[in-house]
């Protein structure tokens, strides 16, 4: 907007300036003089207005009534003051009828999911989600406990606004932690899901807002606050009516010993037992986390990782040795395929000679980048290759022939030298994606998230099972008895599906990621 002297302030893809500087330069102008409206486009941008008199969303209703061209609309409000802002649009037109230069949305739109049944009883057809009558209800009875779980990164309002190139494309109004957390909880009451984990919950928001919000839909709430400065955290809520709560064990990642672990994210575990008054069920562990983003530091995103696993090990362990049933939510900012992704699906990864770089998938170049030093992490961390707390054990020296017993430190030297150099990664747990990454029709990738920078898949939800391909294609796995069976998901969207609504947020999707859902069954 050339035409203001100064004080123009870019807002994510729209301006404000002083009500002022509107009105030396186009007080006596009609609106159609000074800015090029589009005649057929279903939302023509339009100037509103932001200050203590106006909401955000006050429009003039001469600008608001008709799609046609504005072309001898004249108006002043009479009770502005000098310190207003006018909110301009950002649409850019060559010419009338021209589309928007920007991935902007053709039409107002809301997206389609779709549940996806996998158990063959359920999957005969695949219904819309919004009609309650063909959303797969979880049943309890004698002999299985059926409960559902979300995942979901709501977008932390400080980081949004620290991060504001990556929502160019989004309308300031949209953007508002006002406007954003009624469609949040609109999604969580819609979805009404038996157990959330959300990442990316701000402590203020979640004092003030969240938390009472949730609690007065029924659920209990706990929360871990990243460490250091950052303010936000990762939160588990469950429902009263559907477990009661064992243990809660949150992990941090920071740890100010050891130069490799000086990033503030967590993670949190918690042990819930399910309400069957009737029958003997096992604990179920949940687990909710957000790894690093840098894709360059891989080696920081695999310990984290490890350190987690670590913690799920303990809370999981059953008295028999066996491992309570396992749910693992989280932002692992690391894409289908990768490196990282596989450690956790297939329990293993052999990381000698890998980039460090690649570990996460999310960067393709590999140049210049340094390889994982092996071990990845120092020994004084406390947790082994196979992703478990070390026992701290003091080696018993019988007092014999001192040069006996030098040989014995030197071999106990030599074969903890060899451990602690393996470059072979393990846990033990069988671990399925409840989402596939891919359209089996057309080979498309899901997305997770979507902003200006990209879309592709972060998100997921694992759990443990024991794997049986029943379709013949990727994320089409059930579990046998001693693990979780995958009832139905919410299915994911494409990159091209989100721009038809103007990507994420929009005006009906408050977050730039998409809530992940599953519905699960414990067989008893």
């Amino acid at each position: 907007y050339p035409m203001f002297p100064h004080h123009s302030r870019s807002l994510g893809r729209d301006w404000t300036t002083p009500w002022e500087n509107l009105q030396r330069c186009c007080w006596n102008r009609h609106i159609s003089s000074c800015m090029r409206w589009p005649g057929h486009y279903s939302r023509a941008p339009y100037p509103y207005f932001s200050s203590r008199h106006f909401s955000l969303n006050w429009r003039p209703p001469c600008l608001s009534e008709s799609r046609t061209q504005f072309q001898y609309c004249n108006w002043r409000p009479d009770n502005l003051s000098q310190t207003s802002l006018i909110h301009l649009s950002s649409y850019v037109m060559n010419a009338e009828g021209d589309e928007p230069s920007s991935k902007r949305r053709k039409h107002q739109g809301v997206i389609k999911r779709n549940w996806e049944y996998i158990c063959s009883h359920d999957k005969e057809k695949t219904k819309i989600l919004g009609d309650k009558n063909v959303d797969p209800k979880c049943e309890d009875s004698e002999n299985k406990f059926d409960f559902s779980v979300m995942s979901y990164n709501i977008l932390s309002q400080d980081l949004l606004e620290d991060n504001s190139h990556l929502y160019r494309h989004c309308r300031r109004p949209v953007l508002h932690w006002s406007f954003r957390f009624p469609n949040i909880l609109k999604e969580i009451k819609h979805f009404d899901a038996d157990v959330l984990c959300l990442q990316e919950v701000q402590e203020d928001h979640y004092g003030a807002e969240i938390r009472p919000s949730l609690e007065s839909l029924g659920y209990h709430c706990e929360y871990k606050m990243r460490t250091g400065r950052k303010p936000d955290g990762c939160a588990i809520c469950f429902k009263h009516s559907k477990f009661s709560l064992l243990s809660v064990n949150p992990v941090e990642f920071f740890r100010p010993d050891i130069s490799l672990l000086d990033r503030d994210n967590v993670g949190l575990v918690l042990l819930l037992q399910p309400k069957i008054p009737y029958a003997a069920c096992p604990a179920i562990c949940v687990a909710n986390t957000h790894l690093l983003y840098n894709p360059r530091r891989g080696d920081i995103k695999l310990t984290q990782l490890a350190m987690l696993l670590a913690e799920i090990s303990s809370v999981a362990h059953q008295k028999d040795g066996s491992f309570c049933p396992i749910v693992m939510c989280g932002d692992f900012n690391s894409v289908p395929g990768s490196p990282l992704y596989s450690f956790i699906k297939e329990g293993k990864l052999n990381y000698e000679g890998l980039p460090i770089g690649k570990v996460s998938g999310q960067e393709q170049s590999s140049r210049g980048q340094r390889i994982l030093s092996i071990p990845i992490w120092p020994p004084n961390l406390g947790i082994s290759q196979n992703c478990v707390y070390e026992v701290q054990q003091v080696p018993k020296v019988e007092k014999t022939d001192s040069d006996l017993t030098q040989t014995q430190l030197k071999q106990t030297e030599v074969l903890v030298t060899a451990e602690k150099l393996s470059s072979n990664l393990q846990h033990h747990f069988s671990l399925s994606s409840v989402y596939s990454h891919y359209f089996p029709d057309t080979g498309i990738p899901e997305v997770t998230t979507c902003h200006s920078r990209s879309a592709i898949t972060v998100d997921y939800i694992f759990y443990s099972a024991e794997k049986e391909d029943v379709a013949g294609h990727p994320g089409a796995e059930v579990a046998l008895v001693g693990g979780l069976k995958l009832l139905a998901r919410l299915s994911l969207l494409t990159e091209q599906d989100l721009w038809t609504v103007n990507g994420l947020p929009n005006e009906n999707n408050s977050s730039d990621h998409l809530p992940l859902l599953a519905k699960f069954r414990l067989e008893l």
